[in-house]
């Protein structure tokens, strides 16, 4: 991959999420990913990835997508977690999220709907998934 980094024996080299609609994926974890360090690193007609380290994450519109929207509650992914920084940032991120197609998940409970020793955002887009951004202490 180019990182310069030694692979992580067991670590996660890529995730791969076939999204119904690119562009609007484009739209709201592209934003996501730039504002959490993660660099563009390919490009082509059905898809893009961004890195971060040695790990990469792949977003692509395939032609062998069996629906047309994602369900978290259904088997498979539910989300994707990441670390967003101190609380303040996931604050900033939350507030930022909506103009790119999120929307905040448990808002009764934020931000603390992991628990109460967790101060984390969950946001799922127009299209059905979810992530988590999880504060550091």
């Amino acid at each position: 991959m180019g990182s310069g980094r030694e692979a992580l024996t067991g670590g996660l080299h890529h995730v791969e999420v076939w999204v119904p609609d690119l562009a609007a994926a484009e739209h709201s974890w592209g934003w996501l990913l730039r504002e959490l360090g993660w660099e563009i690193f390919q490009e082509w007609p059905a898809g893009r990835s961004w890195q971060l380290g040695g790990t990469y994450l792949v977003l692509e519109e395939s032609p062998a997508l069996s629906e047309r929207r994602h369900d978290r509650l259904a088997p498979g992914l539910n989300h994707l977690a990441f670390h967003a920084g101190p609380p303040a940032a996931v604050d900033r991120l939350v507030t930022a999220a909506p103009a790119y197609g999120w929307a905040l998940l448990f808002p009764d409970r934020h931000p603390h709907a992991g628990g109460p020793d967790t101060y984390a955002g969950y946001l799922t887009d127009n299209q059905g998934y979810e992530v988590e951004l999880v504060a550091t202490r």
